[in-house]
């Protein structure tokens, strides 16, 4: 079937649009009503009416706007997810959102979307195109694998006789990633005997906070990277959103992050396909890599470096994955060395040092 053709009924994504804006309800609609695999079924102008036709409609997607009369994002989110849980996605004017962005991923949206705005065709093309292939990559996700509430943490000991086959851990991360990256990262132990170094795909300007609110209930020391900078154990750095995050060995040999803004033709920037190919590049056969939930094959070619060079690739299980796409085009590559669910994903890397 091409894009063009009428798909089943059963195949179409129905999409409820949530906004107190009636022209970003009305760009919105027009965007997703361009695919013939989404049918935009109700629109509401807040929280509220949101809630009471999401009971009424039964969207399989619900796009949201944060700040709202009446009842907000974040309350919308957390009230809808106790009632009937659903894949929602957050429209995301503007980094001084941040705060109340990050609070709805908290509550159980499962990504940030770039909210359409008053600019060029060719931007607003881009963001049409990821806005339809987000609404259809959550369309398909199981009710069940939405975090809310998150399974309870353990925590992992660092290992106390471990191979030393390993100097640094990348990650790469997408759709239900932060969700995943809050339950995964406070399980490490202060003393972790190696780097970890995240991409995880988010607007530009959420890095940062982001970074910062994990690293306030996890052990390690979290933050988003900073150019140049060593990376030391017991540290994890997130890739700043818009620039690849490269690491590099210096002329003393530390392993340094690096910022990049190239290739440019990467879907995504910054890319874990590029974080894997230096960390290979770098680091030979002592890398770990771990791909996450998340849409698309950004990971493949960089997990086929690390495997190139010697190194390791895990990847998560299908079945706690809000989207089971990053780590399937890994494993179908037969790049896996294994695959663990988010509750055994700490314990797994930790084992595998």
């Amino acid at each position: 079937m091409s894009e063009f053709d009428p798909p089943p009924n059963s195949m179409l994504v129905r999409v409820l649009i949530v906004d107190d804006s009636a022209f970003v309800r009305k760009v919105v609609r027009e965007m997703l009503s361009r695919s013939p695999f989404i049918d935009v079924v109700g629109m509401a102008h807040d929280g509220e009416e949101a809630l009471e036709l999401a009971d009424k409609l039964r969207p399989d997607v619900v796009t949201c706007d944060l700040t709202m009369p009446r009842m907000g994002g974040v309350e919308y989110v957390r009230r809808q997810m106790a009632a009937r849980p659903v894949p929602i996605l957050m429209l995301t004017a503007s980094p001084q959102d941040c705060a109340e962005a990050l609070d709805a991923l908290a509550a159980g949206a499962v990504d940030l979307v770039q909210k359409p705005t008053a600019q060029a065709t060719d931007q607003l093309l881009a963001m049409r195109e990821e806005l339809v292939e987000q609404v259809k990559a959550a369309g398909r996700t199981p009710v069940a694998r939405l975090r809310t509430p998150p399974p309870s943490p353990k925590n992992v000991a660092a290992p106390s006789r471990r191979a030393g086959k390993v100097d640094v851990v990348v990650l790469g991360i997408s759709t239900g990633g932060p969700q995943a990256l809050r339950y995964l990262v406070p399980q490490f132990p202060r003393d972790f005997p190696v780097p970890i170094a995240i991409v995880l795909h988010m607007p530009v300007g959420y890095t940062a906070m982001f970074a910062e609110k994990l690293s306030e209930i996890s052990k390690l020391n979290v933050r988003e990277a900073r150019d140049g900078e060593e990376l030391l154990p017991g540290t994890a750095l997130i890739a700043q959103a818009g620039r690849h995050l490269l690491l590099k060995k210096d002329l003393s040999g530390a392993l340094v992050a690096q910022f990049a803004t190239q290739p440019a033709d990467k879907p995504h920037r910054p890319s874990v396909d590029v974080l894997f190919q230096s960390a290979a590049e770098s680091c030979r056969a002592r890398v770990l890599g771990v791909v996450m939930t998340g849409m698309g094959d950004d990971g493949k070619q960089g997990a086929a470096w690390v495997k190139a060079q010697g190194g390791a690739i895990l990847t998560e299980a299908e079945e706690s994955c809000v989207i089971y796409g990053m780590p399937r085009s890994v494993v179908e590559a037969g790049l896996s060395d294994a695959a663990f669910s988010l509750s055994e994903m700490a314990e797994g890397i930790s084992n595998h040092l």
